[in-house]
């Protein structure tokens, strides 16, 4: 599951188990980065768009799709403070282009991707950045 996403983990702790479908989706999820389509997860589990979506919405908290959405934009936000370019960011991450990466970055964390770039957050963060700061 990755060790940003321990959270979750405990949380499922505290609630009844989670379907294997919908186990599956979330690590398809995770390990795609966000770059998944739920239609084709629903096939990949045998089950309908909005049955994945009820189920994955109450046992995991999120839509499948705000998952993966979220998901990329962790991917992305860990690429800018990476020093990468953000056209090369966006290309990685599985946004259209610079300007989709923008809009959902400006949506997401209320700042731009340059502000994310520079964000004190993410170069504290041990979790995501179990080596040590970044230099």
């Amino acid at each position: 599951m990755g060790r940003r996403y321990r959270f979750l983990r405990k949380e499922a702790g505290a609630r009844p188990s989670v379907d294997p479908e919908v186990a599956y989706t979330w690590r398809r999820t995770v390990t795609s980065r966000g770059r998944v389509r739920v239609g084709g997860l629903a096939d990949e589990v045998g089950w309908g768009r909005k049955r994945l979506w009820s189920r994955f919405r109450s046992q995991i908290g999120l839509a499948p799709k705000r998952a993966a959405q979220l998901v990329r934009f962790d991917h992305a936000a860990h690429l800018l403070a990476a020093c990468h370019a953000v056209a090369s960011v966006a290309a990685q991450s599985g946004y259209v282009d610079q300007s989709h990466l923008h809009r959902e970055v400006k949506a997401i964390a209320g700042v731009t991707p340059t502000a994310v770039a520079t964000a004190p957050w993410l170069a504290i963060d041990d979790v995501a950045w179990p080596a040590g700061p970044r230099t």
